[in-house]
């Protein structure tokens, strides 16, 4: 392979623009094994329901600011009061139901970690025998959403308002 090979990198139809570029070419794709990383995934995937991840990856500065670096642990203690400020901060997707969501799945997130030991430890347990992971419509439906049936006494994780796993 000729050094000119070596840098062109092929890219998927929708990496186009200089937000997701970089998402493409360093997260997009990429295994995760970091608890804060698969929390902030899951929050900004439930943010991201009907919009454009365009949209999400403009936020996504603003989204680690007001969700405590996506601490988990912080977000599942928020109260009435700190909904209303988030609900009022035009730098987040500002949906009640989203928001909910978000403080519900931290909750469900903390209960995995207790049974599991991690999120990452449950997550990775449906990877498939020959190590090729499965796609992520496959991967929530029908693996994700039996196994949470049975965590944390009916823990319950949303991606987005009107589902839940």
């Amino acid at each position: 392979m000729t050094a000119i090979q070596q840098n062109i990198r092929v890219r998927c139809p929708w990496a186009t623009s200089e937000l997701n570029i970089p998402y493409h070419d360093e997260e997009w794709g990429v295994p995760v094994h970091d608890e804060h990383t698969w929390f902030e995934f899951l929050i900004l995937e439930g943010a991201q329901a009907g919009l454009s991840w365009d949209t999400i990856l403009r936020k996504r500065a603003r989204y680690r600011e007001v969700f405590d670096a996506f601490d988990p642990a912080k977000v599942a203690r928020y109260d009435k009061k700190k909904v209303r400020e988030l609900l009022r901060d035009a730098g987040i997707i500002r949906n009640r139901l989203k928001i909910d969501a978000t403080i519900g799945n931290a909750r469900a997130f903390l209960e995995v970690q207790k049974e599991f030991g991690t999120f990452d430890a449950y997550i990775w347990r449906f990877e498939r025998p020959s190590g090729e992971l499965f796609p992520v419509s496959s991967f929530v439906e029908m693996r994700v959403g039996e196994g949470l049936a049975c965590v944390g006494g009916g823990a319950s994780l949303r991606l987005e308002p009107a589902v839940s796993w």
